[in-house]
């Protein structure tokens, strides 16, 4: 026979897309529309059915970017319907690539009973359709409501250019879209079947070898579009149908890959769109969700994050009572125990904590459940310290598909164990697919099949369908296809299931299965680290104050003197964790989004310094005695005027010398010693500088606010010119310009008794795609660095010996950097900042850089525009516990008070490379005392905890406050031994 595939495939494709495809819906019927344009921010449905509403004809303009057009929708149902399934048909200017990144909205019919709004389904680019009747009464009349939003397209065909349109406050009030079409149409059930039966079967045989199966589904096309009538698509539909039962019904083979899929949409907490925005996206999705649900029995679907649950339950009460049917019934499903899909690699380990916490407790407050797996598919990066405190918050399994964007390195794993900084290991699994946005399509399945690494030994993985990032989830012609992959010859099996259902067959078929140490770094947006300093700096700030609000309320509460405020701290926290996602701290998100994380900064920062305000002067009296409270023991004492050194200027140079370390800087303003007096190291390598500042080129390939290539090395500018150079009684102050529109500003300073150098510094920066960096070179031979992460620290080699190294060079850390070798160490320390990079310029020395900013156009033209502040330190003759210490200190400075009385702190540990991480009041409310503890050393430690405070039993519990076991005390003294970086939560329960 002659080799007609390429005919065939041409065939099929173009009959699809022009003939079978639009014939789905028939016989239009016409409707009348009215709108009503809101002239500000949405409203509630309620208030939005109750609008005056005007004629509007299909193809007028409609909708500014961000703006809400209400239309209502009114028909007749033709007579001649009767019984047929009616559906409206909705175009309002969509382009069907760009699903959840423009315009969209949420179908309303009022209640026959109340009058009040029902959610029906939402309108998207991929779902223009609305039920009207199943089986219509012909003369039924229709009312329905559309909520539209105007979203504009912000990552268009030619992305990541820049635009103003991403913040209401300077977007254009240009009219974005156009109606197309709005009518009533008949739904052709036997078209829509053909041509999921033949959009499945062509992209299946696409994907298999030549061979026997191939060529007789191609046959079988060809037979099904010879039955077809171009001109009588739905009388001849279902003969058409009839000429692929045999090959839709061959049945796989025993040893075909497993696909476990669950319905998905992967709801972006803000992106380009801000979170009010968002907060509709996800009322349209899970209206649409358990639209599709109700249609289809075999369809399950997950949504992760209790964030947004609670927008739902707080603003679309009537579409939170079908998600929580929809639970109940076991079909929606409850993902990732977290408050929302957080960035992993910045927040604090206390965040991360909460994170569990607070998502936890919601879900099981909410629907009687807890969830048994982190859901983080799309995060930039995860950190070493994730699988201990997944484990110890009672989670079984991880999943994730992130690394699958590695530029370089390709994972050689996709299910498997992942072991953290403390030895702790979880199941993790990467979907084969590379994709938490699958529409199950031939070669997405085929690819699971193909590519799964560890097809030696087990049988499946995960495919998250549905559309996502902005929303819009699982269509049904996604179902469809997973109907026809449940048993189909020549593919993988697809059927759909709950994730803990597939991680519960993984740990049966590998008994054994392999090891992933340390960090899943991601070869990729390296540069969210640094973009949006504002965002980052806000994020350490309130963790802290949130922290220290705890301690001392705790405090104040536990003697007597206030009670403890649950609700202003929940709601708090709550806030920094839905800003702790990873499109929002990540700084990765439209201004739009960080003009109003700062806002929110500024406000938690507000109420948590009142707080402690409060709890201080609660505790130590009114009184006029000068007072020195410490946020990290809990204890008040006397304060002790402390000045800082005096900066000596000798020949040229400038000199801060405390007895312990002496500093000296050039006329530049840059640091060209940095004695340890004891040992006589210098931290300097001889005829170096460092504190240097360094501005590059930063245009990357593609990502702008995400990405920083490796070639932005290969351009750099030291900032060398000083503007002055004084002596003040805060240090020495340096003003330098950065260019002629950028400066900046540093104050170097060294306390009595500090191994620190201090440096405050003060930018004003207009610059554009420019990074800049701080360079500190330093005597020390260090194979690795220490980076402190989550209740612990990284290593990694300072070496490119592998590609794998050679990667990473752009990499996370929170308070500290320590380089060091046997015997000297120096550290660098800061308050707000958390990329850096390290390169050996030779065999004996090592450079530390800090990132301190970017100036990225997309997707905020506007980045990092304006005055910014750092705070960082050289730790001169670091240790461990040394860095440790200093980046605590730094974040956490003893605050002045002024009282009548000093005060006990409530909680003490001692031992080596313990510290207290947090005390607080259960989250139950019961009054009971939460103290955590971590070993910060990396070395099997023990110790003591005290509670000055009379308690009863004591228990260890886990991350999210359930018991684990008894724990012996006396007299409020509880023995610790603890391994390498492991964190343990006591209880102490009230008498």
């Amino acid at each position: 026979m002659h080799d007609d595939v390429h005919l065939t495939e041409g065939r099929v494709s173009r009959v699809l897309k022009e003939r079978l495809w639009p014939a789905v819906h028939t016989a239009a019927a016409p409707v009348s529309v009215e709108w009503h344009e809101l002239p500000g921010e949405p409203i509630a449905p309620a208030e939005g059915l109750a609008l005056a509403y005007e004629k509007v004809e299909v193809g007028t303009d409609w909708g500014p970017a961000w703006g809400t057009t209400w239309f209502r929708i009114t028909g007749t149902v033709p007579a001649e319907w009767a019984g047929r399934r009616v559906e409206l048909v909705c175009d309002l200017g969509f382009d069907v690539n760009m699903p959840g990144f423009q315009c969209e909205g949420l179908v309303y019919t009022p209640d026959a009973l109340t009058g009040e709004p029902s959610p029906v389904k939402s309108l998207n680019p991929r779902n223009q359709w609305v039920l009207v009747a199943s089986e219509a009464v012909g003369g039924e009349e229709v009312e329905l409501f559309l909520e539209a939003a105007a979203n504009p397209v912000l990552l268009d065909y030619h992305p990541f250019l820049p635009t103003q349109e991403g913040d209401i406050q300077t977007s254009s009030p240009k009219k974005l879209y156009t109606t197309r079409r709005i009518e009533l149409a008949v739904f052709e059930k036997d078209v829509f079947e053909l041509c999921l039966d033949l959009e499945t079967l062509h992209e299946l045989q696409v994907e298999l070898p030549e061979g026997p199966r191939k060529f007789r589904i191609l046959q079988a096309i060809d037979d099904a579009l010879d039955r077809v009538d171009l001109q009588r698509i739905a009388e001849t539909a279902a003969s058409a149908r009839s000429a692929l039962t045999g090959v839709l019904e061959a049945a796989s083979h025993d040893s075909a890959h497993q696909i476990a899929a669950i319905g998905h949409a992967h709801i972006d907490s803000a992106w380009l769109w801000p979170v009010r925005e968002t907060i509709r996206k996800v009322a349209r999705t899970t209206s649409s969700m358990t639209e599709l649900l109700g249609e289809d029995p075999d369809f399950r679907y997950g949504m992760s994050s209790a964030q947004q649950y609670a927008w739902l339950k707080e603003h679309r009460p009537e579409v939170y009572a079908k998600v929580k049917a929809a639970v109940a019934e076991g079909r929606f499903i409850p993902l990732g125990g977290m408050w929302v899909e957080s960035d992993t690699t910045m927040p604090s380990g206390e965040s991360l904590v909460r994170q569990f916490l607070y998502g936890q407790r919601f879900f099981e407050t909410e629907f009687g459940i807890r969830c048994k797996g982190v859901w983080l598919p799309d995060s930039f990066g995860y950190s070493p310290a994730l699988p201990q405190l997944m484990k110890r918050a009672g989670f079984e399994w991880f999943f994730t598909q992130k690394i699958s964007w590695n530029q370089v390195n390709k994972f050689p794993h996709h299910t498997f164990e992942w072991e953290g900084i403390d030895g702790s290991r979880i199941l993790s699994h990467f979907p084969p697919m590379d994709t938490y946005n699958s529409r199950l399509s031939g070669d997405e399945v085929a690819k699971a099949s193909r590519q799964f690494r560890e097809n030696r030994l087990a049988t499946g993985s995960i495919a998250p369908v549905g559309w996502g990032d902005g929303g819009g989830g699982t269509t049904r012609e996604m179902a469809g296809k997973a109907r026809r992959l449940r048993d189909l010859e020549g593919s993988a099996q697809v059927s759909w299931r709950h994730p803990d259902d597939f991680f519960a067959e993984a740990r049966e078929e590998l008994a054994g299965p392999p090891v992933w140490v340390g960090e899943l770094y991601l070869e990729l947006h390296r540069a969210t680290l640094t973009s949006q300093h504002l965002t980052k700096q806000g994020n350490r700030r309130c963790e802290h104050l949130l922290v220290e609000a705890e301690l001392w309320s705790a405090t104040a509460s536990v003697r007597g003197l206030l009670d403890y405020p649950y609700d202003e701290l929940d709601a708090l926290w709550q806030q920094i964790l839905l800003q702790q996602f990873h499109d929002i701290l990540p700084g990765t998100s439209i201004a739009w989004v960080h003009r109003e994380a700062a806002a929110q900064y500024a406000r938690v920062a507000e109420a948590a310094t009142a707080l402690i305000e409060r709890s201080l002067t609660a505790l130590a009296g009114e009184g006029t005695v000068a007072l020195r409270a410490d946020g990290r023991s809990g204890a008040v004492t006397a304060a002790e005027p402390v000045a800082a050194v005096s900066v000596v200027e000798q020949d040229g140079t400038y000199v801060l010398d405390n007895g312990i370390v002496r500093v000296t800087v050039s006329a530049e303003g840059l640091i060209t010693s940095a004695l340890d007096l004891a040992t006589g190291r210098d931290a300097i390598p001889a005829g170096a500088e460092a504190n240097l500042l360094q501005l590059h080129q930063d245009f990357p390939n593609m990502w702008d606010a995400w990405d920083v290539d490796r070639f932005y090395r290969n351009r750099v500018t030291d900032l060398r010119e000083v503007t002055s150079i004084s002596v003040t009684p805060d240090g020495l102050v340096i003003e330098r310009p950065i260019s002629a529109d950028s400066s900046t500003t540093q104050v170097l300073s060294l306390a009595p008794g500090s191994r620190v150098l201090d440096i405050a510094q003060s930018t004003e920066w207009h610059e554009t795609e420019k990074f800049l960096k701080v360079a500190f070179p330093l005597d020390v031979k260090a194979e690795q660095t220490l980076a402190e992460t989550q209740f612990g620290y990284h290593r990694r080699p300072t070496h490119t010996n592998t590609s794998w190294e050679a990667a990473k060079f752009e990499t996370s850390m929170h308070r500290w950097v320590l380089a060091s070798e046997p015997g000297f160490g120096v550290a660098l320390v800061n308050d707000s900042t958390y990329g850096f990079d390290v390169t050996r310029p030779s065999a004996l020395t090592t450079e530390v850089r800090l990132s301190l900013l970017r100036a990225p156009r997309f997707p905020d033209p506007e980045t990092d525009q304006g005055v910014q502040t750092h705070r960082y330190g050289l730790v001169i003759g670091a240790s461990v516990a040394a860095a440790t210490e200093a980046g605590a200190a730094l974040n956490t400075p003893p605050r002045p008070v002024s009282g009548a009385r000093a005060v006990e702190p409530l909680v003490t540990v001692s031992g080596e490379g313990l510290v207290v991480s947090s005390v607080k009041l259960a989250a139950d409310r019961s009054g009971d005392l939460v103290v955590r503890v971590y070993e910060s050393t990396g070395a099997r430690t023990q110790g003591e905890l005290r509670v000055a405070e009379s308690f009863g039993r004591v228990e260890e519990i886990s991350l999210v406050e359930d018991p684990i076991a008894e724990v012996s005390a006396d007299g409020g003294v509880v023995a610790l031994s603890l391994g390498a970086f492991e964190v343990r939560t006591l209880r102490f329960h009230r008498n």
